[in-house]
């Protein structure tokens, strides 16, 4: 009895209201489309981190952890056979034979077979077989492997199944269980009928809420949730919950359902169907307990290759790269730029009628590299060209506008793959659209056009002069093609005044009837605004902040660009002091970093804590957090926990921080009454006053959009993308911004809207408010109760991005986290439909936004709130050097010349020879060190190892301290020895000294028997870096040659290499965090040297360790340098070079007490 019962019966755990009359609105207006709506649970905010993992993968982490996480009270059975697609290929490593083979208990045991591909519904599909063989269920599972069925209306291929003992059982044993999170903590959800015909979890399941970090016992979970289980049941059932509870937590789970749960006679408790989410960026802190995740497709989709391919390219960058084929023959296909702008885009194409021709949806984002992006692009390409339409395709290539990313570094990586496949692109009759601004845009848009002369491809080029999506009728076509002008590379951007504003027009008479009460109207003065710090304003902590000219900060973390972008900000609205008062970084002691202060330089104080940083600068407020997503929870604990009465703001910029992490920071934050901004954010602006981090862009993006003055419309925005777009729409449809925040596209964002529009509702000088929402999430009906409550009263002008996810017939996660809806109430059209009927203005697409904008403006104008002002003088402030440099704008001679050593390329070459080409040489110099230093006759392959070092330290060209004394030296007039001798003296702890370091760290810690990850983070814990780890140019992707070489011929040649394999254990960690934290020459040449003396038999471990402590790895590094050296001397000799004088202009001044 109950057998037929045993399927998956995953629930939908929310009130089914029913959405279609507020939507029907919004969809009216749209062509009809494949809407096929996706269930959903409103405990479970969907994320593009929370990853479904197969049924399979869950039942095996609850096997491996559930005994230990209960106390040996549980255990799960883990035995299941995952069998795929090609068991039937003799060349396939797992064939039904070796599945068998390794699961002999399965030829005995009764049988479970299912897909494992994140069906739902699969037993009222027919697609579960029960108590069979492993005959029976083997030829089962071959009449459907890799055939096509339709499940709830979405069509896919069945590639993936799941063998597992069968469980007798009555229907009275199955229970539903699951558990869920939300922004305060989990909810635990119990039914105590289970299996395929649960019904209606909603009106029969108990529910029990857990705050974040609440221990909650058995006995509790009985009391609160077992109520209707059968009284001999409930506390087994109590104990497993709470041991479920643990487990859910330990692992960064999502979501956990167990439909149904069988409680057998003996006590045994065991989940026969299983769904999970995990949290994706979390798997830093739970790799060893997950071992290797697989994370499938949805099911409906198979996953293309290329698709994979960029997966990839985006787990070893810190950049931003994502992909998805929607329709691999359709006409449009997009390249965007911005997680925001990518959706907005997809949105924009949608609502246009060609929802059905989108071939794509992707974005690439956080400044990859020209590589990166060629890669990207190369991608996109070779899908697009696959195929040909009669009519053409289209190519959009768009984005907002950028706060950081160097626009004409990424088009560099494009053209090169434009290039490439010219001739597809030709053939195929594809139209090329680019709408790119940002950072260094121009010289971006200028290399496109050259492109477009040079290789006769369609493009069409435009900037920050249009409106981001402009671009999209018109290469859908429905537009005139000479509707729009060309970006002009000859025309500079201006700020456009209006002139009607130079003259206050006299605001009209009010209607009859008593007067309403107005705020008064805003000026263009900074010191006008109010200092509203003493509003008691109900909501988060983040609602009562209001930052002003004279709010300072403290930045976490050596951000040189984004401290020098809010100085140049700073002095361009006329403060009187910096806005940054101070940076920290914990791997470095005290010290100062020089900055500009207009034309002037100045120095900003470092310190090693954010104790002293907070004890030196009792008068900033807020502090920005540019720590990586591994430290930013512990950074961000320390700020709460021991300085909130003076740090009364985060902001936190980092992406990727785990989801229980950051609900953590929220609820310590709201505790201490701290508000936050972010995670994944790039910050907010406040025109006059104050700017956090990289917002707003580049100085030329803040003049174009007035950001050096305020305004009377303030913004909210998941997107900091999109919030740069925003700038530049207000701009240009208003007198400008009053403030705006992107509150990051988490999940969880540690501010929501409503925090930051009831902050802007209490600013007399903003007059109106705009929101850009997106799908995913409820925050934005938050906003809606405030407005029909009256909390909210000024003009409010909304959209919600996402509307294209109901064309899609599969679930689509977009560029944020934050960004997937599960049903209706959380998708774009229905939050706009709510936020229209709540009295918001809500335009029919983002393309009719900024004229959204202008008509409430032009209101509040008519009816004297606000009162036009004329436009001050624009600010002027110099450009820097490097930036200067890099537009093509002056140029510097060298200082040096050097004909003998590049260490500029691929590889380090000594004059012009590669390292790899030297080594081939037989040089004989090994031996003779040997006998001279350690007196004793090593083997061949020791005494090579020695000549390799020799060779690899010889030079490091002409830039480093050693060789640059050198050279000053020789140029003097200086004799080869004395020359020789100035370059030597600079040996020592800065340089040089990593040989040393590298081998006494490493070797210590192997003597000591710690493993890697223990080092690590011992190294992490007491702010030491890591002697022989990291380069400044080579990464995994971009290795460094002599380092493979070496690394290569020890294994191939010395006898043992623990030191060796521990040094690349610990690169295996530091380059999970950073890519670029790779074993460097120095550390890989220490590590080997100490295995070589250690084990090559010639002497005892004692003798060799007296030999490095006797500096014996410094004398390898000071006899392969002067090499070099000695090299420079020779080449300046030869080359007559004139006495060296350093440049004055190149000497900081600095005057009086620093």
């Amino acid at each position: 009895r109950g057998v037929s019962r045993r399927r998956d019966a995953f629930v939908d755990t929310r009130p089914r209201a029913d959405s279609a009359a507020v939507a029907a609105a919004a969809i009216a207006q749209r062509r009809p489309r494949r809407a096929q709506r996706k269930r959903y649970n409103p405990h479970q905010p969907a994320s593009m981190s929370a990853k479904a993992v197969r049924e399979y993968y869950g039942k095996q982490l609850l096997a491996r952890h559930i005994g230990a996480l209960s106390g040996g009270a549980f255990e799960a059975d883990g035995r299941g056979i995952l069998v795929r697609k090609d068991v039937n290929d003799p060349a396939s490593p797992e064939t039904w034979d070796s599945l068998l083979a390794a699961n002999p208990w399965a030829r005995e045991t009764p049988l479970v077979a299912k897909p494992d591909q994140l069906i739902k519904r699969r037993g009222k599909a027919g697609l579960v077989y029960v108590n069979k063989s492993f005959d029976e269920c083997r030829k089962w599972v071959d009449a459907r492997m890799n055939s096509s069925v339709t499940i709830d209306g979405v069509e896919g291929v069945l590639h993936t199944f799941l063998l597992e003992p069968f469980v007798p059982h009555a229907q009275e044993d199955e229970y539903y269980v699951a558990i869920t999170s939300d922004r305060g903590g989990e909810e635990l959800l119990f039914c105590v009928e289970g299996g395929v015909d649960v019904g209606d979890v909603d009106a029969k399941a108990s529910r029990m809420r857990v705050a974040l970090n609440e221990d909650v016992d058995a006995a509790a979970i009985e009391r609160s949730l077992l109520a209707k289980a059968p009284a001999g049941r409930r506390g087994r059932l109590a104990a497993f919950y709470a041991a479920l509870l643990k487990f859910y937590r330990e692992l960064h789970f999502t979501l956990l359902e167990i439909n149904p749960l069988v409680v057998e006679a003996s006590g045994a408790v065991v989940p026969l169907d299983l769904a999970a989410k995990i949290d994706e960026t979390a798997h830093f802190l739970c790799q060893s307990k997950w071992g290797p995740v697989d994370l499938p497709a949805p099911f409906g989709r198979a996953e293309f290759p290329e698709e994979a391919y960029i997966r990839g390219l985006d787990a070893k960058t810190g950049a931003s790269l994502k992909l998805t084929v929607l329709n691999v023959t359709g006409r449009v296909w997009t390249m965007v730029a911005g997680g925001g702008a990518s959706v907005v885009y997809a949105d924009t194409i949608c609502d246009l009628g060609f929802a059905h021709e989108l071939a794509n949806y992707g974005e690439y984002s956080g400044a990859p590299t020209d590589e990166q992006t060629f890669n990207y692009a190369r991608t996109i390409l070779g899908l697009m060209t696959r195929t040909k339409r009669p009519e053409g395709k289209v190519l959009i290539v768009g984005g907002g506008i950028a706060n950081f990313t160097d626009v004409a570094a990424t088009f560099r990586g494009l053209v090169k793959a434009l290039r490439m496949y010219r001739d597809e692109l030709l053939a195929g009759g594809v139209k090329i659209y680019v709408r790119r601004a940002g950072p260094n845009y121009q010289e971006g848009l200028k290399t496109m056009l050259k492109l477009r002369d040079e290789s006769g491809l369609f493009l069409r080029v435009f900037g920050p002069e249009q409106d981001a999506v402009s671009v999209c009728p018109l290469a859908l076509g429905l537009v005139d093609d000479k509707s729009m002008p060309d970006f002009d590379p000859d025309a500079r951007p201006g700020v456009v005044v209006d002139e009607s504003a130079k003259t206050p027009a006299t605001p009209p008479p009010p209607p009859g009837g008593p007067p309403r009460p107005t705020s008064p109207a805003r000026t263009f003065s900074a010191n006008s605004l109010s200092d509203l710090a003493g509003l008691s304003l109900e909501g988060a902590a983040m609602a009562s902040t209001q930052f002003t000219a004279k709010t300072r900060c403290l930045v976490y973390g050596l951000q040189p660009r984004a401290v020098q972008g809010m100085l140049d900000f700073d002095f361009m609205c006329k403060r009187s002091k910096p806005s940054v008062a101070a940076m920290v970084y914990p791997f470095q002691g005290q010290h100062y970093a020089k900055f500009y202060w207009g034309t002037e330089e100045t120095l900003v104080p470092v310190y090693p804590s954010l104790q002293a940083a907070c004890a030196k600068h009792p008068d900033a407020s807020v502090l920005v957090n540019f720590a990586s997503y591994r430290s930013v929870f512990d950074t961000c604990s320390e700020a709460l926990d021991n300085h909130a009465d003076q740090l009364r703001t985060l902001a936190i910029i980092a992406e990727g921080v785990p989801e229980r992490q950051t609900r953590a920071i929220i609820e310590k934050a709201e505790a201490k009454g701290v508000g936050l901004i972010g995670p994944a954010t790039v910050g907010g602006i406040k025109p006059g006053c104050f700017r956090i981090g990289n917002t707003g862009g580049m100085l030329d993006n803040i003049v174009m959009s007035k950001l050096y003055r305020p305004g009377s419309v303030s913004y909210v925005s998941k997107s900091g993308g999109m919030s740069n777009e925003l700038n530049n729409i207000i701009s240009r449809h208003s007198d400008g911004v009053c403030e705006g925040v992107a509150i990051g596209g988490d999940a969880y964002p540690g501010s929501r809207f409503v925090d930051h529009l009831l902050r802007y509702e209490a600013n007399p000088d903003c007059k109106a408010l705009v929101l850009l929402g997106e799908v995913g999430g409820a925050d934005e009906y938050d906003v809606c109760d405030a407005i029909k409550s009256g909390r909210l009263t000024k003009p409010l002008v909304a959209w919600c991005i996402g509307t294209c996810a109901s064309a899609f017939s599969f679930e689509v996660q977009f560029g944020h986290a934050g960004a997937c809806a599960r049903g209706r109430g959380e998708a774009a059209v229905d939050k706009n439909a709510a936020l229209r009927e709540a009295g918001a203005v809500v335009p029919r697409s983002f393309a009719e936004f900024g004229a959204a904008v202008r008509g409430v403006y032009e209101k509040l104008v008519a009816s004297g709130a606000v009162v036009p002002k004329p436009e001050p003088d624009i600010p002027k402030v110099p450009m820097d050097y490097t930036w200067a440099k890099r537009l093509g704008m002056v140029r510097k001679p060298a200082n040096f010349i050097s004909t003998i050593s590049d260490d500029r390329g691929e590889e380090l070459r000594y004059a012009g020879t590669p390292i790899s080409e030297v080594f081939k040489e037989d040089l004989g110099v090994g031996g003779v060190l040997c006998l001279l230093w350690f007196r004793k006759r090593l083997p061949p392959y020791a005494t090579k190892f020695v000549e390799m070092v020799l060779m690899v330290t010889a030079d490091h060209g002409p830039a480093v301290a050693g060789a640059h004394n050198a050279i000053v030296a020789t140029r003097a007039g200086k004799d080869l020895v004395s020359s020789l001798a100035s370059g030597l003296l600079t040996i020592g702890p800065r340089f040089g000294g990593a040989l040393d370091g590298a081998a006494t760290m490493m070797t210590d810690a192997v003597d000591r028997g710690v493993s890697a990850a223990a080092f690590v983070s011992e190294c992490k814990k007491n702010n030491k870096l890591i002697m022989g780890i990291g380069h400044r140019i080579k990464s995994l992707e971009n290795p460094d040659q002599r380092v493979v070489l070496i690394k290569e011929y020890a294994k191939a040649h010395f006898p043992k290499t623990p030191t060796l394999d521990f040094a690349l254990e610990v690169e295996a960690i530091t380059t999970a965090k950073r890519s670029n934290l790779i074993l460097n020459v120095d550390g890989c040449v220490a590590v080997c040297f100490v295995d070589l003396l250690r084990h090559c038999g010639a002497m005892t471990v004692e003798e060799a360790d007296e030999l490095i402590a006797n500096g014996c790895l410094n004398g390898l590094f000071v006899l392969g340098r002067s090499i070099g050296f000695i090299g420079h001397h020779l080449d300046q000799k030869r080359l007559k070079q004139p006495l060296y004088r350093h440049p004055w202009d190149d000497i900081s001044y600095i005057q009086g007490d620093v």
